[in-house]
């Protein structure tokens, strides 16, 4: 992700997916990275597809993951009204307005017209405040949640088709609380993602089909950076620049 230019209004205007999508977002609050592109590139959607992005922010996943199934119809819920206002833009900024739909609400609390073939989402990181030192104000809502884990995981749960599939990224120490709420009612795959060969997994993305009854799968892991320079490694370039995949199966 680049930085292009100031937007004005407290906005910058940034390059994302090596430069493939354009995306407008605050400059103070809560700003989209490595973890939405990581997220998106996990999503795989059929023709004709219909899925959800549980708090969607400005749009950076759901933005990726439309590039990558262009026949697929995806819809952003985001509860925060300047965030979903910012997404509705991006879409019509990158000519996908007819393809993503944006909804101002609760994703947790939202009803889809029928089941879902996938659910994603990114959620906060922290569900209690007093395990984090307060963020800056615009970003309160991105980091912390009112509601755990589990609920996010239930409700995406909720929306989906049998077989339907929901993708989440998350902090490594959440992986326990992640497995125990999809447990007996899904299929699970894990990819843990290291910053460098060699040091503990700060990321997981998990994968869970609905009614799924494989064995959990856990796949080689994804390194970010090579040791000594701290670039990305030719696989980590790859998935940011839109040039790879994540392949989510055993």
């Amino acid at each position: 992700m680049t930085t292009a230019s100031p937007a004005g209004d407290g906005l910058t205007g940034d390059r994302i997916l090596g430069g493939r999508l354009s995306l407008v977002q605050t400059s103070d609050g809560y700003r989209a990275g490595m973890d939405a592109i990581l997220l998106a590139s996990a999503i795989r959607l059929a023709p004709g597809a219909r899925a959800a992005e549980f708090g969607c922010g400005p749009g950076a996943a759901l933005l990726c993951a439309a590039h990558a199934c262009p026949d697929a119809h995806i819809t952003g819920v985001e509860l925060d009204p300047r965030a979903a206002d910012l997404a509705r833009r991006n879409a019509a900024a990158n000519g996908m307005e007819d393809r993503i739909t944006i909804v101002e609400g609760d994703a947790l609390t939202w009803r889809p017209g029928a089941a879902l073939d996938a659910v994603f989402f990114n959620p906060p990181f922290f569900d209690d405040p007093q395990a984090l030192r307060a963020p800056k104000p615009g970003k309160t809502a991105a980091w912390i949640s009112e509601a755990p884990l589990a609920d996010w995981i239930s409700a995406g749960l909720k929306r989906l088709k049998s077989g339907g599939s929901l993708t989440l990224i998350h902090r490594a120490d959440r992986l326990g609380e992640a497995l125990t709420a999809l447990q007996g009612r899904a299929s699970m795959v894990v990819l843990p993602v290291h910053p460098r060969a060699g040091a503990p997994a700060k990321r997981i993305l998990i994968e869970a089909r609905a009614g799924g009854r494989a064995p959990l799968a856990l796949l080689p892991p994804l390194v970010l950076h090579e040791d000594g320079s701290g670039a990305w490694t030719a696989r980590a370039d790859a998935l940011l620049r839109g040039q790879a995949r994540l392949e989510m199966r055993a």
